[in-house]
């Protein structure tokens, strides 16, 4: 069977990170990055621009590329790689599909998260330090 693909966003706002909290199974009440599959004939960075749309109500701004995440056990679901993006949000936050909620949390107080998403901000929080800001 073949991996499944995700994109996710790291999306800075308000002086802090933007995270979901999830509807569904697997990890239902957990906090999660914004993020979902890829559909058939879309890009993985138009799939995390319509996926931090629908789940937090904002428009984004790619800033770079984090990493690929492809341990297969990352997902009880099954095999799911995922394409992470660090992003800069703009507009008003709304939660929306597969989103209980939404909130703004500062980096020095991170609740725990769901699947390796501290991974992956722990690897946008180093490539936004090595930018400077800047678009990598």
């Amino acid at each position: 069977m073949t991996p499944l693909l995700a994109a996710d966003a790291v999306i800075l706002f308000q002086e802090g990170i933007v995270l979901i909290r999830r509807e569904n199974p697997p990890y239902k009440g957990s906090y999660a990055l914004p993020g979902g599959f890829v559909e058939v004939g879309e890009t993985v960075e138009a799939a995390v621009v319509r996926e931090a749309w629908e789940e937090t109500g904002l428009a984004i701004d790619l800033l770079g590329l984090v990493g690929i995440y492809s341990n297969p056990a990352r997902d009880p679901r099954g095999h799911v790689v995922s394409v992470a993006f660090l992003a800069q949000g703009n507009g008003e936050l709304a939660a929306g599909s597969d989103a209980r909620s939404v909130h703004v949390f500062p980096l020095q107080s991170l609740p725990p998260l769901a699947f390796d998403h501290d991974k992956i901000i722990s690897d946008a929080l180093s490539l936004a330090e090595r930018c400077s800001g800047k678009c990598c």
